[in-house]
């Protein structure tokens, strides 16, 4: 049996047609939450002053009274996508795992929000939620001993490690067909274990690890290469 497809009817000429609900009054939170849903459902390329505009039903030029460009919207969306990263209070007896925690729901973030490792490349974040995430990060890697030089890189460091792993993987939407790397990466293996082993010894034996599709344990194994590293500056409390 068909399914009936029920049509509007007209309201009777002596009822008064029902209002369309109120619209938002245009704020920067109200562009900056609209781009966001858009970078979300559509990525960055998408993204445009015009295209946020035409979420919200109005016209390009009413933005500019609130954002004055779109690298200023992406630093805003940026920004606000930040104060979702946690960042724990310091504890020097669990330094190590608490640096991992932070890359992890930093990393977290950067995959539940399309292209925002992209967003992140040329942003510095100096936003309100970026400085304070900033001192929370100067605070977490100081906790661990290490020297005030060297902290301030690892923050730069461990930021563009996220950003590069994030990077290699695959949003869920981007119409990535995993098939086709797998297979592709497949053939890499293969042409790596036919080179002359007497010429290419550990690249024909690393063929494995080197083409490994396992983001999860490379990200790990980053993550403990960095600490591990950056614990050797750690100076006496």
């Amino acid at each position: 049996m068909e399914a009936r497809v029920t049509q509007a009817i007209p309201t009777p000429p002596w009822q008064t047609p029902p209002k369309p609900p109120p619209r938002q009054p245009l704020s920067q939170e109200l562009i900056v939450t609209t781009a966001l849903r858009v970078l979300d459902a559509e990525g960055l390329d998408a993204l445009s002053m015009r295209r946020v505009a035409q979420e919200l039903q109005t016209g390009p030029a009413s933005l500019y009274a609130h954002v004055a460009n779109k690298d200023e919207l992406l630093d805003l969306v940026y920004d606000r996508v930040l104060a979702e990263v946690d960042i724990p209070e310091p504890d020097p007896a669990r330094w190590a795992e608490q640096v991992k925690e932070m890359l992890r729901s930093l990393r977290q973030v950067f995959r539940s929000h399309r292209d925002l490792a992209r967003v992140s490349l040329s942003r510095i974040p100096l936003g309100t939620n970026g400085v304070a995430g900033m001192e929370r990060t100067m605070a977490l890697l100081r906790a661990g001993g290490l020297p005030d030089d060297i902290a301030a890189y690892a923050g730069d460091l461990v930021t563009s490690f996220v950003t590069t792993e994030t990077l290699d993987d695959a949003f869920p939407g981007d119409g990535v067909d995993t098939s086709a790397v797998q297979a592709y990466v497949a053939q890499i293996h293969d042409y790596l274990t036919s080179l002359p082993p007497d010429r290419f010894p550990n690249l024909t034996q690393m063929a494995g690890p080197i083409t490994s599709l396992d983001s999860e344990r490379r990200f790990e194994l980053g993550m403990e290469i960095i600490v591990r590293g950056l614990s050797t500056y750690a100076e006496p409390a």
